[in-house]
């Protein structure tokens, strides 16, 4: 290897606080003795196991890519950002596709901009279906009959994505006193002023193992790349974890930095000011495509100088947008002032974030007529 690292394709198991167990597909051991010791296991898609026929019935968001034959008429059950996202690309290929929901959609997020997102969804061509599944049932010609509690339908394909779990089983973890949250399995970081840092003070975790982190792939590399740094001496920078942006990558993308209103709300009763627009962006208008989802919101403390504590963006390349506004706001001085006096970019999505002036509390249309 030209960076000097050894891999070894085995499954571990911790014998102790600096001895690892590999054992690998011949069933051949060997032991490993490590100074320090990072887990990043990351997590694995859950199934459904009370439900008769789901488990052996099913695939899972992992399972999708690595299809020998096309997925047909699927049944997508989630309301997490992959169950989305796999819904609005299988729906975009052509095939006919239906989201399961049990309750909201996008649970965590802001449910204004989620709306929009599953109405988006719904507008280009995917069936909503409310309610949690009773059984699925392989028939005789190898279709599955999916029943809910208003009805049944049967599918080529049924998707589970209805959240992860931490891959923390087997590693031996518990037994040498790694401190695990009893409720979600992950590992409990923090210790010694280190969030990577776990009770066993040699022995570190990131990415979506690590209790109460944002479970996103960005911020598993950057403090990955940080705790090597400071592991071999070259630098004591820590992971910041907050304010991450993130981007959901249905068709119509919807990203955000900060907190949601409700959120906001909460932690800032009856101080908040939130400033949205919705618009139309350039490359719809040739097309005459539909824009009644492309919306903006800017949510700020009502008190001068109205610091700026969350954006979200519904719309194309919403990421490509968001990007530079996530470290506009890591700077800690973005304020509404900031952003209005800024210049825009025309004719550009961006521009609409530093025209923003209704608030929703002016019960103003927040509809912004075309150039």
């Amino acid at each position: 290897m030209d960076k000097n690292v050894q891999y070894i394709n085995a499954k571990g198991s911790l014998l102790d606080r600096n001895r690892i167990m590999t054992i690998n597909k011949k069933n051949e051991k060997k032991q490993i003795y490590a100074d320090n010791i990072v887990i990043a296991t990351g997590m694995r898609p859950k199934t459904i196991q009370e439900v008769p026929g789901m488990t052996e019935n099913s695939i899972t968001s992992d399972d999708i890519f690595w299809l020998n034959k096309p997925p047909g008429k699927t049944l997508v059950i989630g309301g997490s950002y992959v169950a989305l996202e796999c819904a609005g690309f299988l729906s975009g290929l052509g095939y006919d596709t239906t989201l399961m929901l049990r309750s909201i959609p996008l649970r965590g997020f802001d449910q204004q901009m989620a709306d929009l997102v599953l109405r988006h969804l719904e507008h280009s061509g995917v069936h909503i279906v409310r309610g949690t599944p009773k059984s699925n049932t392989k028939q005789k010609d190898g279709r599955l009959e999916v029943t809910w509690q208003s009805g049944s339908d049967v599918y080529d394909t049924v998707l589970l994505a209805i959240g992860r779990e931490a891959n923390t089983k087997d590693l031996g973890i518990l037994d040498i006193g790694v401190d695990v949250d009893q409720n979600t399995g992950h590992i409990v970081g923090g210790y010694g002023g280190e969030s990577e840092r776990t009770s066993i003070p040699n022995i570190y975790a990131i990415g979506d193992i690590l209790h109460g982190r944002p479970e996103l792939t960005p911020v598993a590399i950057q403090a990955g790349k940080l705790l090597a740094r400071r592991l071999y001496g070259t630098s004591l920078e820590a992971m910041d974890y907050e304010l991450i942006p993130t981007t959901v990558f249905t068709p119509l993308e919807y990203s955000c930095v900060g907190l949601s209103e409700e959120e906001a709300e909460s932690r800032f009763p009856d101080e908040i000011e939130v400033y949205h627009s919705y618009y139309k962006p350039l490359e719809y208008s040739l097309p005459h495509s539909s824009s009644e989802h492309c919306y903006i919101k800017v949510v700020c403390l009502r008190q001068f100088p109205h610091k700026v504590i969350g954006i979200h963006i519904t719309g194309p390349n919403s990421g490509e947008v968001l990007q530079g506004f996530a470290v506009a706001m890591r700077t800690d001085s973005l304020t509404l002032q900031v952003l209005q006096s800024s210049v825009g970019i025309h004719p550009t999505t961006a521009e609409e974030l530093v025209k923003l002036h209704i608030t929703k509390r002016s019960g103003l249309d927040p509809t912004v007529s075309e150039c």
